[in-house]
């Protein structure tokens, strides 16, 4: 799941349904309240030991803390491959991200039915909200802390939502560079201050990933929650929105390739127009073969 998280496209989620602990991991996370964290901290104390043990069980702890110690060192593993790629190979890398977007789009619009004027309302504004927000979330929204709890508020909503990425998300939000680069610098700096480096570096990076996990925490008692209310109140209009998303977020690959290219003192050509393609249909293709051996596009069914 991590590593799938960790690349745009490609949902965590839809691995959870593979490997068969997507209910485990919807019920675990649903079971986690503000009531069950007081018991759990409140455990220390005398007399106070069951209710800490009960709410424990509660939420699937062990499950949960297996999980995300394995989700946690895949992102740190692949971020840091994907952001080496953006600063070296931006064109490779983003068109790559261009055809898992785009397959997952193709693969996830196929199951969702737009046949209602509200569907279809729904379906406009997802498309015209990721298409607008993408292309200008990184100057607009910067790279504060606000922002950053935002972001990971927002991106944790998608590990109840197989076929949408968490990662995608912070595409839209412009978001996800900024984040990869972030994680990357902190594992480093963690590293040098074992070894005897400075705490300075630790401090700023760990400050980031700290704001970003608070917003994530946030977001488990919020967006998810109000996510799976939009589902139960109106599902096929909600998939419609999200899915609609997916293909406006079409638009950032393209000009963050545009973009890195300017930095790098490089502009579209011929055989970087060929080379972002060639990338797309690999990405394109992985999708569509996921889906493919493990029949798991009826989002509709399955959340």
């Amino acid at each position: 799941m991590g590593a799938a998280d960790a690349v745009p496209g490609v949902s965590g989620g839809t691995i959870a349904l593979v490997t068969g602990i997507y209910e485990r991991l919807i019920a675990a996370i649903t079971a986690v309240s503000l009531a069950r964290i007081r018991a759990v901290l409140l455990g220390v104390l005398p007399g106070h030991r069951n209710d800490a043990v009960g709410a424990l069980r509660a939420v699937d702890a062990g499950f949960l803390l297996v999980l995300g110690a394995g989700i946690a060192t895949a992102i740190v593993t692949v971020t840091r491959i994907v952001h080496t790629g953006i600063e070296t190979m931006p064109v490779l890398t983003f068109g790559f991200f261009f055809g898992l977007i785009a397959a997952s789009a193709w693969v996830l619009f196929s199951e969702v039915a737009v046949d209602t004027p509200a569907r279809a309302a729904a379906a406009v504004a997802g498309f015209v909200f990721a298409f607008v927000v993408s292309g200008r979330a990184a100057a607009t929204l910067g790279d504060g802390l606000p922002v950053t709890v935002l972001a990971g508020a927002i991106a944790v909503s998608a590990m109840i939502l197989p076929g949408i990425s968490g990662s995608l998300l912070l595409v839209i939000l412009g978001q996800y560079e900024y984040m990869t680069g972030t994680l990357s610098a902190f594992v480093d700096a963690l590293l040098a201050t074992v070894t005897g480096g400075p705490l300075a570096p630790l401090r700023e990076h760990g400050v980031v990933v700290v704001a970003f996990i608070a917003g994530a925490f946030v977001g488990l008692f919020t967006v998810a929650h109000a996510v799976r209310w939009a589902l139960n109140r109106a599902r096929t209009a909600t998939l419609a929105f999200l899915v609609a998303l997916i293909v406006g977020a079409l638009r950032a690959p393209i000009v963050r390739t545009g973009e890195q290219l300017t930095e790098l003192g490089r502009t579209w050509t011929p055989t970087a127009v060929a080379a972002f393609v060639a990338a797309a249909v690999v990405g394109a293709v992985l999708v569509v073969l996921l889906e493919h051996y493990t029949g798991i596009a009826d989002i509709d069914g399955d959340i």
